[in-house]
């Protein structure tokens, strides 16, 4: 099973609160207050969003963050490569792989992580905050078909 990191979730969270602030600047500490995510954790993690450009800082007494761009245009692939870096799902899909020439699955490997990082380009920060999302249905939680015998 693929799986975020705890950070990426929480940067989600993060981002998520920013973007029912409409431009609102908020520091560190209310951030922490109004996500239950401790303080250290969150400046570590507006940190990478900043250094990302998903977020904006001003800083002073009234400073804080809010988000550069709108939510629409924040997509869960661009918070997963804010806190983790850009992620292949496996050596080859990131061309880091040494038995490339000899090898019969990576091209199918590349595939899978194409597809995979387009899903996550495709949905927003927007999507992945509003109160009542799109009916996505899990694979596993899908009509199953019957094979022809």
């Amino acid at each position: 099973m693929l799986k975020i990191s705890k950070l990426t979730d929480y940067a989600t969270v993060l981002l998520a609160r920013l973007s029912v602030e409409d431009g609102k600047l908020l520091n560190v500490q209310a951030l922490a207050q109004k996500t239950q995510i401790a303080s250290p954790t969150v400046a570590k993690i507006m940190k990478s969003l900043h250094q990302a450009g998903l977020v904006d800082s001003a800083r002073g007494a009234l400073g804080g963050y809010e988000l550069a761009k709108s939510a629409d245009l924040i997509s869960a692939a661009d918070i997963i490569d804010a806190v983790e870096g850009p992620q292949g799902l496996t050596d080859c899909a990131s061309g880091a792989c040494d038995r490339e020439s000899d090898c019969q699955v990576g091209h199918s490997w590349q595939q899978v992580h194409l597809k995979i990082r387009s899903t996550l380009q495709s949905i927003s920060l927007q999507e992945l905050a509003a109160p009542n999302p799109k009916a996505w249905v899990p694979l596993g939680e899908r009509p199953l078909r019957r094979a022809h015998l």
